[in-house]
């Protein structure tokens, strides 16, 4: 039962997500609308971690074979794929190194600011 009820506050938190997509005339996907509802709703305390953490790593554990679709979706393009797999190789390759340096470098400066933070109190 505790399963369901951490599944039903994370699904509601996405309901949430999907109904301000359609309300907000942004080009925002309505999981990143979910997402940041669910941090803050963390952050401010609102929600708390033990509240959805088994059902939230259980969905983490599984989420390769949530791909599968994804993959299964891109082998059914082949055809219109093929002509352009070279621009679109080297658009993945340079878009992930650029997303794990953007990535590196913002969590080694917020690293630092909280070791600051820590530091003056």
């Amino acid at each position: 039962m505790k399963y369901l009820k951490q599944l039903a506050i994370i699904l509601s938190i996405t309901l949430i997500g999907e109904i301000l997509h359609h309300l907000i005339p942004l080009p925002v996907p309505a999981g990143i609308y979910g997402l940041v509802l669910l941090f803050v709703a963390l952050m401010t305390g609102l929600l708390k971690p033990e509240a959805i953490r088994d059902t939230a790593k259980f969905l983490l554990e599984i989420m390769p074979i949530l791909f599968v679709p994804a993959g299964v979706g891109l082998l059914s393009t082949w055809p219109q794929l093929k002509p352009i797999l070279v621009p679109l190789l080297v658009i993945i390759v340079v878009s992930t190194i650029v997303v794990m340096v953007v990535s590196g470098r913002v969590t080694q400066l917020l690293l630092k600011l909280f070791r600051k933070e820590k530091g003056h109190e």
